[in-house]
């Protein structure tokens, strides 16, 4: 018999790695001693115990490696089980090359420009939304600001103290042929009402993020960098794109934090 500390070396696992396997029944110790609860090993458990450090190792949870101990080696289902691990490695891998990839950019925007990034950008899914929201079309930048504003304040008229639509504000802009296609609304689960139109704006799979502070005055400048940085991580804009303003209520903008949202893909 092996102590459970000679079991753990040979099969350079944790003593508390072998009392969880053995709590959940996949190794279970050859013999337990009554009074100081004691375990030990025979020696002919190693296979068992090799076999499932093997599947730990190939990424495999315990549920799968108790199925696999207690069906046996089906090599159909093996196979099924790899593909899907597969398939997560190389999710893995592509994520880590990214992460390499921009550690790198960092290192030479720090070491040979000497500056950061002007803004930080994560990637992430956006949810579909169902917007009480207005419609319009301007043919320049300058025009949107007419726009937005007094949409914001149209629809909060109607919906008013009658729903919590109001903390979550949003626009989506999408350029044109014949201009900036602009939808402005808030979250909204009531009826359609005249003054506005129900939209619902799809999720995205994928998309690059970033936080604007302060003024509208200086949003481009931020909309500008989020696109530097989608260029220079390997990503392709994809779509319109989304404006939530997370805080926006002092009338000088001063405080105003909005997330800008750029659905993207890879070429």
């Amino acid at each position: 018999m092996l102590s459970i500390g000679a079991f753990a070396q040979i099969g350079q696992v944790t003593h508390r790695m072998l009392r969880h396997w053995d709590t959940a029944g996949l190794l279970v110790p050859a013999h337990v001693d009554e009074f100081s609860g004691y375990r030990s090993y025979d020696p002919s458990q190693l296979a068992r115990l090799h076999r499932i450090v093997a599947l730990r190792q190939l990424g495999f949870g315990l549920d799968d490696i108790s199925m696999i101990l207690e069906q046996g080696v089906d090599a159909a289902r093996i196979s099924a089980l790899l593909r899907v691990r597969h398939a997560e490695v190389e999710e893995e891998h592509r994520i880590a090359a990214d992460r390499l990839v921009d550690v790198e950019r960092r290192l030479h925007l720090i070491e040979k420009e000497n500056h950061m990034p002007q803004i930080e950008i994560i990637e992430k899914p956006l949810p579909a939304l169902r917007l009480a929201a207005r419609r319009a079309v301007v043919a320049s930048q300058p025009e949107v600001a007419g726009v937005v504003g007094p949409a914001f304040d149209m629809i909060a008229g109607i919906i008013g103290d009658k729903s919590d639509a109001l903390d979550t504000p949003v626009a989506q802009y999408d350029h044109g042929e014949d201009g900036l296609a602009i939808t402005v609304g808030y979250t909204y689960s009531g009826p359609e009402h005249k003054g506005f139109e129900i939209i619902e704006l799809p999720a995205e799979v994928a998309a690059v993020c970033g936080i604007h502070l302060g003024s509208m005055d200086g949003i481009a400048d931020s909309w500008q960098a989020i696109h530097a940085e989608i260029l220079a991580r390997g990503f392709v804009p994809s779509g319109a794109c989304r404006e939530l303003y997370v805080r926006a209520v002092s009338d000088n903008q001063s405080d105003w934090v909005t997330e800008l949202q750029q659905p993207v893909t890879r070429p």
